[in-house]
């Protein structure tokens, strides 16, 4: 007798969905997700926001970040709401008074994370909880241009090990545990270094964003071979910019040929020396500097955290975001 069961074609049998552990959301499916959210912001500040060769105007806030700075702020509501339960708890042990909300970008060179750090840094401070939203960049914990000389690093500008992994992670730590003021060093695209007797200071942000190139790389063992806290630990959430390799390279390409056109012109500019040879010739540095050096970073060291982030928000050849992955809780 043939059973029932073993009678039906293999095909007939329902799939269960591959178990993973982030939702996965179109464009259309994402947008939906603003619901009332108001925006707060006219075309001409997107135009200010936006970083040179990034697609994004009033329907890609719209769509993309109204959402998510609405799902910004519910996880700020609730992690306040944590921290109230944690002081009931603590009772008179000790009560915990509010400490920022810290998200990290990570990304790509060239692929518009800045453009999202900055956008997002715009819509969170127009909602009434958080008015306080501060930015900084980890460029302005690589390490100046003489110590990378002098440790044959000039190469691996951009490489995790360029940068003063300590100075930042500390950093966030004493902003996190809710010092009255944290100050950090100041990076200039312009000389290409790092500014002498410049500092930036931050002071109790309601929320710091904390965007650049490696945030969401995990701590290195300690020379006792003991884990250590890293930058990302101290991240509340994360979001990851992704595209495809060969659009990355043609966006830098775009942007370096745009920057010869413009803040290269700078008499005080590291690269003016590329505006005084031919678009070729210059063009050529620009393919080596994303083989030798941006490529290899993105491939070896950026990529591979992808996974760690909360949200991953895939681009298209376009510069419009296409897909969205949203980790499970």
């Amino acid at each position: 007798m043939i059973s029932p069961v073993s009678s039906i074609p293999r095909s007939a049998h329902r799939q269960r969905p591959e178990a993973t552990p982030y939702v996965d959301l179109t464009r259309s499916e994402w947008s939906a997700l603003r619901d009332k959210t108001p925006l707060p912001l006219t075309a001409e500040e997107v135009e200010k926001l936006r970083g040179l060769g990034d697609v994004i105007d009033l329907d890609e806030v719209r769509d993309i970040y109204l959402p998510l700075s609405r799902l910004l702020n519910l996880y700020v509501g609730a992690t306040d709401g944590l921290r109230g339960a944690l002081n009931t708890f603590l009772g008179e042990q000790g009560s915990q008074s509010g400490t920022p909300f810290v998200i990290g970008v990570a990304g790509s060179v060239a692929v518009g994370k800045s453009t999202v750090a900055r956008l997002l840094q715009a819509l969170l401070s127009r909602w009434p909880e958080h008015p306080r939203v501060e930015l900084v960049t980890t460029d302005g914990f690589l390490l100046p241009t003489k110590e990378l000389q002098a440790r044959g690093l000039m190469s691996r500008k951009g490489f995790p090990e360029s940068f003063d992994r300590r100075a930042l992670t500390r950093f966030v730590a004493d902003i996190k545990a809710g010092k009255d003021e944290v100050t950090a060093p100041v990076y200039s695209h312009l000389i290409y270094d790092i500014v002498p007797d410049q500092r930036l200071t931050v002071r109790r942000p309601d929320i710091l964003i904390v965007e650049g190139l490696n945030v969401l790389q995990p701590a290195l063992p300690g020379k006792d071979g003991r884990t250590r806290v890293g930058l990302a630990d101290y991240f509340d959430f994360s979001v990851y910019v992704d595209a495809r390799t060969e659009d990355i390279e043609r966006w830098y390409l775009n942007r370096f040929k745009r920057l010869r056109e413009t803040a290269f012109q700078n008499p005080s500019s590291y690269f003016r020396k590329y505006t005084q040879v031919s678009e070729e010739e210059a063009l050529d540095y620009a393919r080596t500097m994303w083989r030798t050096i941006n490529k290899p970073n993105l491939v070896e060291n950026i990529a591979p955290t992808r996974g760690r982030a909360t949200l991953v928000v895939r681009k298209g050849p376009d510069h419009k975001v296409q897909r969205l992955s949203l980790r499970k809780l």
